[in-house]
């Protein structure tokens, strides 16, 4: 059976997904901490067998670098997921909900644009705070 271009393109798109999610999971536990901490002490321990040679240094500024590289793609695909995760369960809840249906998609605004709603928002919130005051007040 015949594989069709869009399922193709997905399997590699979920192969990078997996691992990506078992790479930051593995990357935030204490025991990798523990073990980037050791990997650092006995480099530097090291250091004096090696004469603190340009070669001892470059080991380390080498694998530094190779692992910084890999962590940011990691770290932003895990960002990207997370937040378009959030995104639509917070656009199930606004749909579902007594509140305006206008939020769903606002994530696609610009800056400028998020920034005016959002001090719309403010302002209503101000107001209703405002009259629950005044409620309080008089009655």
């Amino acid at each position: 059976m015949r594989q069709s271009h869009q399922e193709t393109e997905r399997h590699p798109r979920r192969l990078f997904a997996s691992i990506a999610n078992k790479a930051s999971q593995g990357a935030g536990r204490a025991s990798t901490f523990v073990l980037a901490c050791g990997v650092i002490i006995i480099w530097a321990v090291t250091g004096p067998l090696f004469h603190f040679s340009d070669t001892w240094q470059l080991v380390i500024n080498t694998g530094t670098t190779i692992v910084t590289f890999l962590m940011v793609f990691l770290i932003q695909n895990s960002q990207n997921r997370d937040s378009a995760a959030i995104q639509v369960k917070l656009d199930e809840l606004i749909r579902t909900g007594t509140v305006q249906n206008s939020f769903v998609g606002i994530e696609h605004l610009t800056a400028d644009e998020l920034e005016e709603l959002r001090a719309r928002c403010e302002e209503r919130a101000k107001a209703v705070a405002a009259e629950i005051r005044d409620e309080r007040r008089s009655g």
